[in-house]
């Protein structure tokens, strides 16, 4: 890419730099984020999106509310504001569990700490921020050099959604898989669904397989099943942004779909995530929390009238797909092949 998703300038009275994704394809802009407010608004209206990235735009967005604390003030003061910053960041999207794994490495960072000043724990708490973001780049590694095995010379795949370099710190999750195969020298074909009703896959997905020079072609979401009856699809990848504990798997909308589809077909259905998308505190995918969203993200696609006025309009942003679905989860660790919760537990324990 052009730049990095996302980016930390100066010190602990610096900022956070990210690409707007609202404007991609079309135009890469980088917009500094000065402000936990600031960050709070680039996370909901998905200026920066994918489970693992939230994460760390919520850890820099620590960083940035605690700014306020001036320096001298008592070290408790920046306690109390560091657990008003986290509440306050954690109210922005409720299914990616990255937002919540991240805000809960920094409070116990600040706890564990040891240290007696405010400026002192600043620079602990953006030290933490920074460590989230280089780990996320390290597993992003890890499950393309995992995963890619799974790809064979003249495969046709699927894709749903983006989980590319821009969901995460870089190189992505599902994309790792095929961006690995390819500097491997493999050559294969990919399907983007368009992914309504944000166009996640048409905007960012091909944006990102086309710099990378992958064979890439867009598809409208309700075209993958006549594909996979063509033969065209051998295997499915896609990311995700909250996994239970029996490996039950919450993703962008559609991607339930698409599972469905595969299991038809006998096609193979990959989901590619760190283990810090894991929720073990959530037994099974029921109890994943879905964000509803703006009916007008359906109504007016792209800020153009597409309905009636005053229609009723139902817009989950994601679904969950059962683990009896999911052939294997590919992580940093290897391969949870045929998850359930054992396997998730064992797997997620070495």
């Amino acid at each position: 890419m052009t730049a990095p998703t996302i980016k930390w300038t100066g010190s602990t009275d610096g900022h956070a730099e990210l690409i707007d994704q609202t404007l991609l394809p079309c135009e890469v802009r980088v917009v500094s984020v000065k402000s936990v407010k600031e960050m709070w608004h680039a996370i909901k209206v998905l200026q920066i999106r994918g489970a693992p990235a939230i994460g760390i735009g919520a850890a820099y967005g620590v960083v940035l509310g605690v700014q306020e604390v001036p320096d001298s003030a008592p070290i408790e003061q920046l306690h109390d504001k560091l657990t008003e910053v986290c509440d306050y960041l954690a109210a922005s999207r409720p299914t990616a569990v990255n937002l919540f794994w991240a805000l809960g490495r920094m409070k116990k960072s600040a706890e564990s700490a040891g240290v007696s000043t405010t400026v002192q724990l600043k620079e602990i708490l953006l030290d933490e921020a920074k460590a989230i973001h280089r780990e996320d780049a390290a597993m992003c590694r890890a499950i393309g050099a995992n995963g890619a095995h799974l790809i064979a010379e003249g495969n046709g795949i699927l894709t749903h959604c983006n989980a590319g370099g821009l969901a995460t710190a870089e190189y992505g999750t599902a994309l790792a898989l095929m961006f690995t195969a390819h500097e491997q020298g493999k050559q294969f074909a990919v399907y983007a669904d368009e992914t309504r009703p944000l166009l996640q896959g048409a905007r960012l997905t091909t944006w990102e397989l086309c710099q990378a020079g992958i064979d890439v072609t867009l598809i409208c979401d309700n075209m993958a099943g006549h594909l996979m009856k063509l033969g065209k699809i051998d295997l499915v990848i896609t990311g995700a942004d909250r996994i239970a504990a029996n490996g039950d798997a919450a993703n962008k909308i559609g991607t339930y779909a698409v599972a469905v589809l595969a299991k038809a077909h006998n096609i193979p259905f990959y989901i590619a995530a760190p283990s810090s998308t894991f929720d073990l505190a959530t037994a099974g995918g029921d109890e994943i929390p879905i964000e509803q969203r703006d009916p007008r993200e359906v109504s007016h696609p792209l800020g153009q009238q597409a309905a009636p006025d005053n229609v009723k309009v139902y817009n989950p942003a994601f679904d969950v797909t059962p683990h009896e679905y999911i052939t294997a989860i590919i992580t940093e660790k290897g391969l949870i092949e045929s998850p359930d919760t054992a396997a998730v537990k064992s797997h997620l324990c070495k």
